[in-house]
C-alpha cells in the first residue's frame, strides 16, 4: 500500500444513504466530482467507478465481499482513484456509463463497475465481481491487477481504446429527426405496438418476456389508453392478465400492499424484496385507472392498499416521500416477509393458521429459501371478517421483526409521480387523507428542492441535496404539479408547472431531434450528454416531458407548447412501433396526442352537488387526451374564461380536437359527450 495513503473516510459527509453504508470501508473513497479526477491526474492512476443504489441486494453482496475486505482496498488505493456514485441521485453519470457497460458486455445492472481515463472515457465496465472466480467472471482482485497491468504496460491502447468507446457511444445516441406527426401515422404506430406487445405477452402467467419479470408499468398505462380507443381485446387480456396476476403474486405484498421490485420467476411467484417508491407510484395509478375502467373490486384492493402502503412506509417527516425499503434484512433477502406453515400455527392458532397457509400457498416444503414461503394469493378468501383477522394479527407479528433498512432521500421525480397518482386516486376514491399527503409532498418540493426556478434531485432531513435535477425531474414534477392544479383547483400550481417547464424548453430541448437531453445545457458536462426516449425503470424523461408540455397546452391554449411537444412526440412514433416494450410512456402521451385535445370546463360552487356530479363523470371517464378543471363563475383561467353556469346551474362545456359540445347541466349528457 502507498505510505502516503491515509482514508479519510470522505462519505461520511455525504446526504446519500447509499454512500454512507459506504462510509466505514477500507476503500479510499471519493463522491463523483471534479476532485477526483484532478487525484486521478495528479497520481496518473486509473478511475475505478462503482455505480449502485441503497436497495440493490447485489451491491450489498459486492460491498461485503470486496469493498470490506483489507487486501483488496489496499489495492485499490495504491492503484486506483476510487470513487461511489449513488445512481438514484446522479442518474446522469449512471446513464452514461450504463450506455458504456451495455455496450461492451451486452447487458446491465448493479453494482456496476467501471474503469476511466481522467477525462472520465470508459475504457473496461461490468456489473458484479465475485471474490472468486465463478461462472467464466474473474474474481475482483483478478480484475484490478488486469486493469493495473494494462495501464501500466499498455497504456496507449487503452486510452485509445477509451477514445473510440466513447466516439461510438456518442454515435449511437443520436437519435435522428423524424417526420411531422399526424393521425394516420399515429393510429398505425400504437397498432403495431400492441401487435408486437401481443407476440411477446405471456398469456398464461400475464407480463412479457420471461424470468425475471419486471412491472411493465409504462406499457400497462398505454395499452388502457389505447383500449379506451380501440375496440381491441387483445389489450384487454394483457392489462387484465398481467394486472391480476401481479396482484396476487409473491411480488405484491398481501399483507401490507405496495410492490416489489420485480419477480425472480416467471411466475410472479418470488419477489426481489426491495420495494421502489417509483415502482408503486407508477402502479398505483396503473390500478386505479384498471378499476376506473372495469370496476374490478382486485384493482381497488391494491389502490387502498399501496396508497396505504406510500403513507404508513414511504413517508418522510417532512412530509415527501422516500426512495424505498432495502432487499435485505440483516444481510438476509427476504426475512421479514416470509413464513413457514408453522409459524403461521404460532401466531394464528391451528385453524386459522391452516386456513392462511392453503389461501397463501405456505408449504411444508416452502416456495423460497429454507422451506420458507413468500404469501401470494391465488383465490379471494371466502370469509372477509376472519380473512381481515388473520391479516391483521400477520401484520402485527411482522412488525416486531426486524425490518430492512429505508433510503430515505427525498427524489424529486419520483415523488412527482407518486403526487400524481396520490392526487388521481384522492378524487376517484373518495380519499381527501390522501390529497393531503399529496399536497404536503409537492409543497416540499417547492420549499426545499424548487429554488430560483432550478430543480435539485434529492434532499434529505429537510436539507436540499447538491445534485441537479435532471429532465424526469423537471418533467415528472411539472406533470405532478398539473395533476394537482387539475384536482383541486388552485391556479398556484399550473403556474409553478409553467416554470418548471419553460426550464425544460430553454436548457434541456434539442433543437436537431425536437427532442430532449437528459441534463441542463448549465449542468455538469460529462463525457457525452445523455439522451434517452426509451423508458427504463421510469418513464424517460423525454416522454414524461412532451406529455406533460401537451397537458399544459390543452390547459392554457398554448399552441407553442402544443407544438413543442409534437416536435418531441415525433421520433418517438417510429421507437414506439418497433420497440414498445421500451417505449410504453411514449406511446401513451402518443395515444393522449391521438384523442386530444379534450378538454373539459365545470362551472359551478364546489359546494354546489349538482357540479361534483358533473366532475364525478369528467374524472372518471378514461379518454386519454382529457384535462379536466372545475372553477367559480367568472374564474379567469383560460380553460374557464367567458364560460357561465346557465341559468345560474352548473354547467359543463367539452371541447374536443378544437371543437365544443353544447354547453351541459346534465350528467349523463357530458357522459355521452366524452364517449364522443
Amino acid at each position: 500500500m502507498r505510505q502516503d495513503v491515509e482514508v479519510v473516510n470522505r462519505l461520511t459527509t455525504a446526504t446519500s444513504p447509499y454512500l454512507l453504508q459506504h462510509a466505514d470501508n477500507p476503500v479510499d473513497w471519493w463522491e463523483w466530482g471534479p476532485d477526483a479526477f484532478a487525484e486521478a491526474r495528479r497520481r496518473d492512476v486509473p478511475l475505478f467507478i462503482s455505480v449502485g443504489y441503497a436497495a440493490c441486494h447485489w451491491c450489498h453482496v459486492m460491498a461485503h465481499e470486496s469493498f470490506e475486505d483489507e487486501q483488496i482496498a489496499a489495492y485499490l488505493n495504491e492503484n486506483f482513484v476510487s470513487v461511489k456514485v449513488d445512481r438514484e441521485e446522479r442518474p446522469d453519470v449512471d446513464a452514461v456509463y450504463m450506455t458504456a457497460t451495455q455496450a461492451l458486455t451486452g447487458h446491465g445492472g448493479w453494482p456496476m463497475t467501471v474503469f476511466v481515463t481522467s477525462s472520465g472515457e470508459p475504457f473496461y465496465a461490468g456489473t458484479y465481481f465475485p471474490p472468486t472466480p465463478h461462472r467464466g467472471l474473474p474474481s475482483f482482485g483478478q480484475l484490478l491487477e488486469a486493469i493495473n497491468q494494462g495501464w501500466r504496460n499498455e497504456r496507449d491502447r487503452l486510452e485509445g481504446a477509451a477514445a473510440r468507446i466513447t466516439a461510438t457511444l456518442a454515435e449511437r445516441s443520436a437519435i435522428s429527426p423524424a417526420d411531422p406527426l399526424n393521425d394516420s401515422v399515429v393510429r398505425d404506430t400504437v397498432v403495431r405496438a400492441v401487435d408486437g406487445l401481443a407476440r411477446i405477452y405471456d398469456s398464461s402467467t400475464g407480463g412479457f418476456g420471461g424470468a425475471p419479470k419486471f412491472p411493465p408499468s409504462m406499457v400497462l398505462e398505454f395499452l388502457l389508453r389505447y383500449r379506451a380507443l380501440n375496440d381491441d381485446p387483445r389489450a384487454g387480456a394483457m392489462i387484465d392478465g398481467t394486472c391480476e396476476a401481479m396482484a396476487r403474486g409473491g411480488m405484491y405484498d398481501q399483507l401490507a400492499g405496495g410492490f416489489a421490485r420485480y419477480s425472480v420467476d416467471a411466475q410472479w411467484v418470488i419477489p426481489h424484496f426491495e420495494k421502489m417508491l417509483y415502482d408503486n407510484a407508477l402502479l398505483l395509478r396503473v390500478y386505479l385507472h384498471w378499476w376506473r375502467d372495469t370496476r374490478n373490486p382486485l384493482a381497488l384492493k391494491v389502490v387502498r392498499e399501496t396508497a396505504g402502503f406510500l403513507l404508513a412506509d414511504l413517508r418522510s417527516a417532512e412530509g415527501g416521500f422516500i426512495s424505498s425499503l432495502d432487499a435485505d434484512t440483516d444481510g438476509h433477502e427476504g426475512l421479514t416477509y416470509v413464513w413457514t406453515p408453522q409459524e403461521l400455527i404460532g401466531v394464528l392458532g391451528h385453524d386459522d393458521g391452516v386456513w392462511a397457509a392453503e389461501l397463501f400457498n405456505v408449504t411444508p416444503a416452502g416456495t423460497f429459501e429454507h422451506g420458507t414461503s413468500v404469501l401470494t394469493l391465488s383465490t379471494d378468501p371466502d370469509d372477509d371478517a376472519r380473512w381481515e383477522r388473520v391479516c391483521s394479527a400477520l401484520r402485527s407479528v411482522r412488525a416486531q421483526r426486524p425490518q430492512p433498512g429505508r433510503d430515505d432521500k427525498i427524489v424529486a421525480a419520483w415523488n412527482g409521480l407518486a403526487i400524481a397518482a396520490l392526487v388521481e386516486a384522492a378524487e376517484l376514491c373518495g380519499e381527501p387523507t390522501w390529497m393531503r399527503a399529496a399536497i404536503e409532498a409537492a409543497q416540499l418540493l417547492v420549499d426545499v428542492h424548487l429554488v430560483d426556478g432550478r430543480l435539485s434531485r434529492t434532499s434529505k432531513d429537510g436539507v436540499r441535496g447538491k445534485n441537479v435535477g435532471v429532465l424526469e425531474d423537471y418533467a415528472c414534477v411539472a406533470d405532478g404539479f398539473l395533476v394537482l392544479h387539475q384536482y383541486c383547483g388552485d391556479h398556484i400550481w399550473l403556474d409553478r408547472a409553467k416554470g418548471i417547464l419553460d426550464v425544460i424548453v430553454s436548457e434541456f430541448r434539442d433543437p436537431a431531434t425536437g427532442g430532449f437531453y437528459d441534463t441542463a445545457s448549465s449542468a455538469e458536462a460529462l463525457v457525452m450528454r445523455p439522451s434517452d426516449p426509451t423508458d427504463n425503470a421510469t418513464p424517460s424523461g423525454w416522454a414524461a416531458a412532451a406529455g406533460a408540455l401537451l397537458t399544459y397546452a390543452a390547459l392554457t391554449n398554448s399552441d407553442e407548447y402544443r407544438q413543442i411537444a409534437e416536435s418531441a412526440l415525433a421520433p418517438l412514433a417510429p421507437l414506439g412501433a418497433e420497440h414498445p416494450r421500451f417505449a410504453g410512456w411514449g406511446l401513451a402521451v402518443l395515444t393522449a396526442w391521438l384523442d386530444g385535445p379534450r378538454e373539459v370546463a365545470i362551472v359551478g360552487s364546489a359546494s354546489d352537488p349538482r357540479t361534483m356530479a358533473l366532475w364525478k363523470v369528467a374524472i372518471s371517464s378514461a379518454a386519454p387526451g382529457l384535462v379536466v378543471l372545475k372553477g367559480e363563475p367568472g374564474d379567469e383561467h383560460p380553460l374557464l374564461s367567458g364560460k357561465v353556469a346557465q341559468d345560474s346551474v352548473p354547467t359543463a362545456y367539452m371541447c374536443r380536437q378544437f371543437a365544443c359540445h353544447a354547453p351541459t347541466t346534465v350528467p349523463e349528457v357530458l357522459g355521452d359527450q366524452l364517449l364522443g
